[in-house]
């Protein structure tokens, strides 16, 4: 009688490991062929789990500290895409890449030239170096059509040069020294703003847009706003804002700095709890004031569909 519950026990357990294996062997096929083209498309490795595929792109290229701790990719420094399907067979994509300072800027053009958004910019950390900036995406079609749109980013990845400082596009030291026509930026940009010392900061709020928070209006003095602070001369300033934007704003606002040469420095919320929801970001530039003044009104023309706030 033992024995043949031995041998039962056996039996059982063979048969249990052959369906263990059956199915491992079955999950190791089930990366579709469209998904294995998208790796190979990229160039890059990655896997097949939970109905996501996920392309992995680490920035082993980079020897990175934070605080002085000498920290490998898996820290927190491994970029990656993630592709499921949705609706109709098409995919939805997104990811978070890990850039360099000077990478964020073209890699982020590189992405709106093809029709995907950015849809955060933040750092995870301090002390890092060198410093780096978390880039979220966002996509939706075919698989191996996203790849091609993805593909011109994520070759800038670690390949980009870092500019040269060139003295003769700085506003020097002192820019309380020079002198701005801020009743031009005024007309170009739509609305006066206030003399600070050696800044001129123009701030405009939402007023198209009722939000509240607990029955108490969020207005302009609570933040939902826009602004651009000028320094410097005509000829050679520097510009810093932020933009308060609706959802489905951020892009057109992204394409219209990107399209001006500002550079975007962080999107992010302010707020949470309030309705809509408000997202913003952060933006600087050099050259000359006027042009930097065009910038911000390319942006402000994205609000409001359209010119608003007025």
């Amino acid at each position: 009688m033992n024995r043949i519950k031995r041998y039962s026990h056996s039996i059982i357990l063979l048969a249990f490991f052959l369906v263990l294996f059956m199915n491992m062997k079955a999950y190791a096929q089930e990366m579709s062929k469209e998904y294995k083209e998208v790796l190979e498309f990229l160039d890059k490795k990655g896997d097949f789990k939970d109905n996501v595929l996920k392309v992995n792109i680490p920035r082993n290229d980079l020897r990175i500290s934070v605080a002085g701790i000498e920290t490998p990719a898996p820290f927190g420094f491994g970029g990656w895409l993630g592709m499921t399907k949705g609706d109709q067979n098409m995919e939805v994509m997104m990811g978070d890449l890990v850039l360099l300072q000077e990478e964020v800027n073209p890699v982020m053009s590189a992405l709106l030239d093809n029709d995907l958004e950015v849809t955060a910019l933040h750092n995870h950390f301090f002390w890092d170096e060198p410093r780096l900036y978390y880039m979220h995406i966002h996509g939706h079609g075919n698989a191996i059509d996203l790849a091609h749109k993805v593909k011109p980013a994520i070759a800038l990845i670690g390949h980009v040069v870092p500019a040269k400082n060139d003295s003769s596009k700085m506003i020097g030291n002192s820019p309380g020294s020079g002198k701005l026509n801020t009743a031009k930026l005024s007309e170009i940009i739509g609305f006066k703003g206030d003399q600070m010392g050696p800044v001129y900061k123009i701030t405009i709020g939402r007023t198209d847009l009722v939000l509240k928070e607990m029955g108490a209006v969020i207005n302009a003095r609570m933040g939902l706003n826009t602004w651009a602070a000028f320094i410097g001369t005509d000829e050679k300033a520097a510009v810093a804002g932020d933009v308060a934007m609706l959802e489905e704003e951020v892009t057109p606002v992204l394409k219209a700095l990107r399209n001006k040469g500002l550079d975007v420095v962080a999107i992010h919320h302010h707020m949470t709890g309030s309705r809509p929801m408000i997202i913003f970001l952060h933006y600087w530039g050099t050259g000359p004031a006027e042009s930097l003044a065009a910038g911000v009104r390319a942006a402000l023309d994205e609000l409001g569909k359209g010119g608003a706030p007025h």
